[in-house]
């Protein structure tokens, strides 16, 4: 695949989950940072996040670990303790990322997450609107699609839920790509703001009947829709509702 080398630049700039040293372009051999969020990998079902401070220590049943002695080692590493135990520090990937998040709410995986971004068709540049937030897994992997030109909107009734999702996205270096806001879609619908803009939107409510003709209103012209529910009552309702306005 070719790419141009602004669209490479910018993506460097932007993305920071998959940060790289520039002068490598797109190698994953960056040098892990003072500041850097890492995730530690102990076992398959046994990972962690940490940010890397020269003045911490990690603990765990392996020994104590250092992290000023992280610094400076390539994402990959493999690192002992004082007991000679080790652990490896990998690159935070949204995959990654969505097995060792806060679970304030259930949230998506990587099989359905895929399935979803593709046949939403996400691409660099888009715009995309999803509801609701939640603990942000989804929406984490959808600012790596929409990277470096697009940007996610994702809306959560619960203001204190989307205050603990903003602050994520922080933390991982996606803010430039990702607005957070608290509201009701269900009751409000989207802001009008984006009406005629999104190529994408992404529902996942326990009544997304009563969003989609708002949703409608905010898709492009051959725009796609995807609603998210675990009940067929929910999917049956919600497609009775859709044949108003979609193919």
């Amino acid at each position: 695949i070719i790419v141009p080398c602004d669209f490479v630049e910018r993506f460097l700039r932007t993305f920071k989950m998959l940060a790289v040293d520039p002068a490598k372009k797109l190698s994953f051999n960056r040098l892990i940072s003072n500041g850097d969020l890492v995730i530690v990998y102990e076992r398959h079902d046994n990972m962690k996040a940490v940010t890397v401070s020269e003045s911490t220590v990690l603990q765990n049943r392996f020994g104590v670990f250092k992290d000023s002695e992280w610094i400076g080692k390539p994402f990959g590493s493999k690192v002992f303790s004082n007991k000679g135990g080790f652990v490896y520090l990998l690159a935070p990937t949204p995959e990654l990322w969505t097995l060792v998040l806060s679970h304030r709410t259930q949230i998506l995986y990587i099989a359905d997450i895929s399935f979803v971004i593709m046949y939403l068709e996400v691409v660099p540049g888009c715009l995309v609107l999803e509801t609701g937030t939640g603990s942000g897994s989804l929406t984490t992997s959808l600012a790596r699609a929409v990277a470096p030109t697009g940007h996610v909107h994702t809306f959560d009734f619960h203001e204190q839920r989307a205050g603990s999702a903003r602050d994520d996205f922080e933390r991982t270096g996606l803010s430039s790509l990702i607005s957070v806001r608290a509201r009701d879609i269900q009751g409000e619908g989207f802001p009008s703001e984006f009406a005629g803009l999104a190529d994408a939107v992404f529902l996942d409510l326990p009544q997304p009947w009563l969003a989609i003709p708002s949703a409608a209103k905010m898709l492009k012209q051959d725009g796609t829709l995807c609603s998210f529910s675990p009940c067929v009552e929910q999917v049956q309702r919600s497609c009775e509702t859709l044949q108003n306005s979609f193919t």
